[in-house]
């Protein structure tokens, strides 16, 4: 079976490294959707900067997926035209991921639904099979590749992921339209495991990595991480981030993405003023994201600042 695969202008920005803020879900003071408002985040997005944006996902609030809200296809729809009209208007192309989540049966049918309101991946989140075998995971990551591109998604155990071991993504980086993973167990050894998979699979050309590890943002963006193979040695980095972080304060985001670029490209090592700019945002995320309560906050805290900005008329 040929998989469908991104369109080469979609895959060249995706593989250049682009900021992709994780989209919230913008509600009135009487918890109804605000549509309103929800268009005005998506616009804000692509004025920012943003090279791509994250629907459905985390940040969005899985709620959506619940019948007594049928929020789900009201959501990527209005995102997914909003961005549209804004391409229109710029002549800019907006990268379009879509979150993909639950049994496989869920998952290919949230697939089919951002493929027909124009995305381009599915970020896929595994978090529905936590006690799923390995061949049963691949067999699910395979059906959902069907229908679309994938992004996998390494979601950290505290807020609902599962660990991933060093065979799955091995195994899930030989799938033939995967473009890009974004790496988010907080955790360095997880996030090793990753780039490892794709060097072992010989696929660190083909597919990119994100980072997610909102705990590690500019180190990510900045180190290169090193696998030998063969007796040579292969050097796999991130070249963008898809973030919940950066759903507020996305123009900065987006700035301190390309510094941390051109930094890498001088090849004359990490400046100290990065390095600790590396610890103030990481010690600004745990602010953000209630790390002292096991992030149980991170959605209210990115809705705070983005009440208090005016972009959401609640928090």
């Amino acid at each position: 079976m040929t998989l469908p695969m991104l369109p080469r202008a979609i895959r060249s920005q995706l593989n250049e490294g682009v900021a992709i803020p994780a989209h919230p879900l913008a509600l009135t003071k009487n918890g109804k959707f605000d549509d309103r408002h929800q268009r005005a985040l998506t616009r804000y997005y692509c004025d920012a900067g943003a090279g791509g944006i994250a629907v459905a996902v985390h940040t969005t609030q899985f709620a959506i997926r619940e019948p007594r809200h049928g929020l789900f296809g009201p959501v990527i729809e209005l995102a997914s035209e909003t961005v549209a009209e804004w391409e229109r208007k710029r002549r800019r192309t907006i990268i379009r991921v879509g979150g993909v989540c639950g049994a496989t049966a869920q998952a290919v049918r949230e697939a089919e639904l951002l493929r027909e309101a124009g995305y381009h991946v599915a970020l896929l989140s595994l978090s529905a099979l936590r006690d799923a075998t390995l061949d049963a995971t691949i067999a699910h990551c395979r059906a959902v590749a069907e229908v679309m591109p994938l992004m996998g998604f390494y979601l950290q155990p505290a807020v609902g992921g599962r660990v991933l071991p060093l065979a799955f993504w091995r195994q899930f980086a030989a799938i033939e339209n995967v473009a890009a993973i974004k790496v988010a167990p907080f955790n360095r050894y997880q996030t090793f495991d990753v780039v490892r998979a794709l060097v072992e699979a010989e696929r660190e050309r083909d597919i990119v990595l994100y980072t997610g590890n909102d705990d590690h943002i500019v180190l990510d963006l900045l180190c290169d991480y090193s696998v030998r193979r063969k007796g040579r040695t292969v050097s796999v980095g991130f070249v963008g981030g898809l973030l919940g972080h950066w759903a507020c304060w996305t123009k900065k985001a987006a700035e301190l993405l390309v510094e941390c670029k051109e930094t890498r490209k001088q090849g004359r090592g990490v400046p100290r003023e990065l390095a600790v700019r590396a610890n103030e945002v990481t010690d600004m995320n745990a602010a953000l994201f209630d790390a002292a309560n096991g992030f149980h906050g991170c959605i209210a805290g990115i809705h705070e600042v983005l009440y208090r900005q005016g972009l959401l008329a609640s928090p």
